[in-house]
């Protein structure tokens, strides 16, 4: 790690989040004076689709299938502190460092994933969840839950294009966990709409 990320990260963990509702994503009702965000897609069937998806997604496969890399690298726990790197591909601007925390994890038998919130430096201020579940009826869903507005000046002042871009984040977590567990046992086929998205998920634009 560079001196720079290295000092990037010390900030980072003697920071506090930079929104009070740390931990929401984990109830069911969000907090007001946010954009609110559920996007949920169907995995497959059965414990070995759960738990390829689950650990895909514990260990920060949303993101790295993204483009994002994750500084330090390592399975989510709850109180990490990890920079959030990101550079437009062919495009010569400078890497986006977005600091995080990991507010809450679950490893269980029938959900597993971790939520985390931000930091100052963040260009938002808000937490996203990312939820592998399995149902009474063994089929397994993932569902990324969000609430957020945008705290930087260059966010506000290029305001449809951050939202643009929260949008096609979220698109390719829900593609990247799809493309993790396609082929196994239990998952989707061609004829079985692999990565269906569930009735009444909503993706709501920033205020």
């Amino acid at each position: 790690m560079s001196d720079t990320l290295a000092r990037l990260l010390h900030a980072a963990r003697h920071a506090s989040p930079n929104y009070p509702e740390v931990g929401a994503t984990r109830g069911p009702r969000l907090p007001a004076g946010y954009a609110q965000l559920r996007r949920r897609v169907h995995l497959g069937h059965g414990p070995e689709v759960l738990e390829r998806a689950g650990q895909y997604v514990l260990g920060w496969g949303c993101q790295l299938g993204t483009g994002f890399a994750v500084h330090p690298h390592a399975p989510a726990e709850e109180g990490a502190t990890v920079l959030l790197r990101l550079s437009p591909p062919r495009l010569r601007w400078p890497r986006v460092v977005i600091p995080c925390r990991v507010v809450w994890t679950v490893d269980g038998p029938d959900r597993i994933g971790f939520a985390y919130g931000t930091l100052p430096g963040h260009p938002e201020c808000g937490e996203e969840a990312f939820l592998v579940s399995m149902d009474a009826a063994g089929e397994v869903w993932f569902e990324v839950t969000a609430f957020a507005r945008l705290a930087a000046w260059y966010a506000r002042l290029g305001r449809p294009v951050a939202v643009l871009c929260q949008y096609l984040a979220i698109e390719g977590y829900l593609a990247a966990v799809v493309a993790a567990v396609a082929g196994l046992p239990g998952a989707p086929t061609g004829t079985d709409a692999p990565g269906r998205t569930a009735p009444g998920t909503t993706a709501a634009p920033h205020p």
